[in-house]
């Protein structure tokens, strides 16, 4: 037996591999298709797969199937982690916690969704992306700070997938989120108001970082939009300041966006098409 396996002559670096493997097209599988691609007992392909999920290598999506995580598109896409950075995102998470009292979120673009880390109002520590759910950028507060300093193809690109209404209140028409971002970009806030979830509001503001790129964002969940709407944008416009300058002037500058594609208002369909930054 290979590497004290239950199964003469597999390791179980061969079935990680085997398993890492069967997502080389880029498809999701169940756990039941994953155990018969590589050929395991179900219960192994559970505890294998389970395991990657928790290092972020694999992730669940909502219909229970899994995917290649952040990590593996990260390596494949020669993007390359950015520490410090994310050092940065969490001492501004835990500041905003303090000054506002509520829980606060940094998303950045994954693909046509927002991946995000949180610091949550209590003692737990801000929180890994491969910890939180993709949020839909149409959606929430998050998603439409980037989207409105994204390039024209990106706005296309999430529109001409549909845009799912989640709720009442959700822009499901692509219009309609064209101007909401052309009114974002004059004010620099973006709101949320029952678009995802029934009852939760959420405001956000953009990070940039060199040449005025939108790199990331930071935003809140809100009691009630109306009344703690100038709270919110005051704290969280000083807060992505802060981070903006830190971004620009430090050697990770502009490195915060995950396989996504992110350019500034200002720049030329070629300066767009050219601009791919590194994964945080």
């Amino acid at each position: 037996m290979a590497g004290n396996s239950a199964e003469p002559g597999r390791s179980v670096t061969s079935k990680v591999v085997a398993i890492l493997l069967t997502f080389h097209d880029g498809h999701e599988h169940s756990l039941t298709e994953i155990a018969r691609l590589t050929c395991l007992p179900v219960s192994t392909a559970h505890r294998l797969v389970t395991e990657l999920a928790g290092w972020g290598l694999l992730e669940r999506t909502d219909e229970s199937t899994f995917r290649i995580g952040m990590p593996i598109k990260a390596i494949g896409g020669r993007r390359s982690y950015a520490p410090a950075i994310i050092e940065s995102a969490r001492r501004v998470l835990e500041d905003l916690v303090t000054a506002a009292r509520i829980g606060a979120r940094l998303g950045v673009l994954a693909d046509l969704d927002v991946a995000y880390i949180e610091k949550r109002c209590d003692h737990s520590p801000v929180t890994t992306f491969a910890q939180t759910p993709r949020l839909p950028a149409h959606a929430t507060a998050l998603g439409k700070a980037l989207l409105a300093f994204s390039s024209a193809d990106v706005v296309d690109r999430v529109t001409a997938c549909g845009l799912k209404g989640y709720t009442p209140n959700t822009l499901t028409d692509p219009e309609r989120l064209r101007h909401s971002l052309a009114s974002i970009r004059l004010t620099r806030v973006a709101v949320s108001r029952w678009e995802l979830e029934p009852g939760v509001s959420e405001v956000a503001v953009p990070v940039f970082g060199s040449g005025g790129l939108a790199v990331a964002a930071l935003g809140l969940c809100v009691p009630n939009l109306r009344a703690d709407l100038q709270m919110a944008s005051s704290v969280l416009t000083v807060a992505a300041r802060g981070l903006s300058r830190e971004l620009a002037s430090g050697p990770q500058a502009g490195c915060f966006v995950l396989y996504g594609e992110l350019s500034a208002p200002h720049e030329t369909g070629a300066e767009q098409s050219g601009r791919r930054l590194a994964a945080v």
